[in-house]
């Protein structure tokens, strides 16, 4: 028996890490790990030991003779990987952690950002065996995890399931955690620097990117940043409201969050409720008039931005026709032509075999359709009082209702921390943020919007090693400032920690029960602080 991973792999590589026999790659130390789409288990190597299944935060992996169904194909892509690559090389070894940091009290660190990247940046300082450490997970909103309860697609439960290990570092004895506090709103960026050693960012990327194009602005045009959020709660964006009568919608940009929004603009209404989609937004889609979304590629299939197993993912869903027309198929990658065989190749060739099977597929009448079109560029959002459809570099023109635009996020910046133009991201030098004393950065924050939850363990790992480093040599000053929860009274914050944050969990849990869904999400601000901590509003 060997094991298999599945469709919901994160990448975050925790079952790299406990294998005995190495058996499990690309892992982090290997070069094609940021290109990896997941990670494969070597169906001739695994001895059978179940050390990764149990490691696994998002129950990804599983017995080749229990995986379901619907994974099916994943017994033979895991198998297949190893069968292009070739045997793996053994992985560069790990750079030795640095000598142990003496010092007259524990290092102080603000965590800006409860999203995964924060809680892999506390996780790796909570580890450290070179000094003592006391970290501070800070977060402006009132619940913790960030992409992974307002970013994730609301029906893609196991992945969510990567939160659990998150709230096993908040129990950490080193770690405490203050949400509901916003750096520049609550307390500044020199009071909280001047309250620790250092301060982490790790504030994501948010904001939706603009097209530029005549149209962006009329309503039923929205960005992707809006509507995920929207329909996962967000309470910034709980109260938006999106046409939904017409029926066909397009995406401009086909990422995975493209195909995410798809398909929850398509599901049916028994998909929705097994989800933990927002009330509001569960109420408005179950209503909806959409029966087809068009998702548009400036460029060729060969660049297509959506991994394999999310597109995957969708195939197989009998209600749903999955259209791939192949005029924008023509230079897709074939492997007598790859010279390569790494694991960037794989994946490309993989989505490649995958584009042309539904290419060649005949049409179906199922009641709802995702079109994946190729080669558009838009140049005008058309409409005047509202949204009325799309024109193209080629003149062609869809109609729709609803327009998004799923081509990038940027990032928001904090006051009084160098911020590039445009992104919005941290400048830095190996998470190191240059032009700002003792001040770094990791995940989207550093790194721009790409990779997945997983890859942030890795660009969480080299930020703390560069702040560890820096505390060694001295380069950190001891705080001098008030406490930051002084200043939090001082100021009659309302502060949730993880026993506050518990308890609005439990509550949301508990009202999904009732009704037979995973949980109801509260999306007002002002009831997630009186649930969370009644004593203090």
């Amino acid at each position: 028996m060997t094991y298999v991973i599945t469709q919901s792999c994160c990448n975050d590589a925790s079952c790299v890490e406990v294998c005995p026999v190495d058996c499990i790659h690309p892992g982090p130390d290997e070069p094609g790990f940021g290109a990896a789409e997941m990670l494969y288990i070597h169906p001739d190597e695994c001895i059978d030991c179940g050390a990764c299944e149990d490691a696994c935060p998002v129950n990804a992996i599983f017995p080749d003779y229990e995986v379901p169904d619907v994974f099916a194909p994943y017994v033979d892509i895991n198998a297949a990987f190893f069968e292009f690559t070739g045997e793996q090389d053994a992985p560069a070894p790990l750079p030795p952690p640095g000598p142990k940091i003496a010092g007259t009290g524990p290092l102080k660190v603000a965590v800006v950002g409860a999203g995964p990247a924060g809680w892999y940046v506390a996780e790796e300082l909570a580890a450290t065996r070179r000094c003592d450490v006391e970290i501070t997970v800070i977060d402006r909103l009132a619940t913790p995890y960030g992409l992974v309860r307002y970013g994730v697609a609301p029906d893609h439960l196991d992945t969510k399931e990567i939160a659990s290990g998150f709230a096993k570092t908040a129990r950490h004895r080193r770690v405490r955690t203050r949400y509901n506090v916003e750096i520049g709103r609550d307390v500044t960026h020199e009071e909280l620097l001047g309250a620790h050693h250092a301060v982490v960012y790790t504030t994501g990327a948010g904001e939706g990117r603009s097209l530029g194009i005549p149209g962006e602005d009329l309503p039923g045009s929205t960005s992707a940043a809006e509507l995920v959020g929207w329909y996962n709660g967000h309470p910034d964006r709980a109260a938006l409201t999106f046409p939904l009568t017409h029926e066909r919608a397009v995406v401009i940009g086909n990422g995975n969050v493209a195909l995410d929004l798809a398909r929850l603009l398509l599901a049916d209404e028994a998909a929705l409720r097994a989800s933990d989609l927002a009330p509001a937004a569960l109420a408005a889609l179950a209503a909806s008039g959409i029966r087809e979304v068009v998702v548009t590629a400036r460029r060729g299939a060969e660049y297509a931005a959506f991994t394999s197993p999310e597109l995957r993912a969708l195939v197989d869903d009998p209600d749903l026709d999955v259209v791939v027309e192949e005029a924008g198929l023509a230079d897709l990658p074939t492997e007598e032509e790859t010279t390569e065989r790494n694991a960037d190749t794989f994946a490309a060739l993989q989505k490649a075999e995958l584009l042309r099977d539904l290419a060649a597929r005949p049409r179906t009448d199922a009641a709802r359709r995702l079109v994946l079109r190729f080669g558009l560029t838009p140049t005008e959002i058309l409409g005047t009082e509202t949204v009325t459809g799309v024109r193209f570099d080629s003149g062609e023109e869809i109609e729709a209702g609803l327009v998004v635009r799923a081509t990038g996020y940027r990032s928001a910046g904090v006051a009084g921390v160098p911020a590039e133009v445009g992104t919005g991201r941290f400048p830095h030098e190996a998470g190191r943020v240059v032009g700002a004393e003792a001040t770094y950065t990791a995940g989207w924050a550093k790194r721009g919007p790409n990779g997945v939850i997983g890859t942030n363990r890795a660009c969480a790992a080299e930020t703390v090693r560069t702040l560890l480093d820096d505390h060694a040599a001295g380069s950190l000053a001891d705080p001098t400032g008030e406490p930051l929860d002084d200043v939090l009274a001082a100021r009659g914050v309302t502060v949730i920690d993880q026993t506050g944050w518990n308890n609005l969990d439990t509550h949301e849990r508990d009202s999904g029960k009732e009704i037979g869904r995973p949980r109801v999400k509260v999306t007002d601000r002002e009831n997630q602080v009186r649930i969370a901590a009644p004593a203090r509003v």
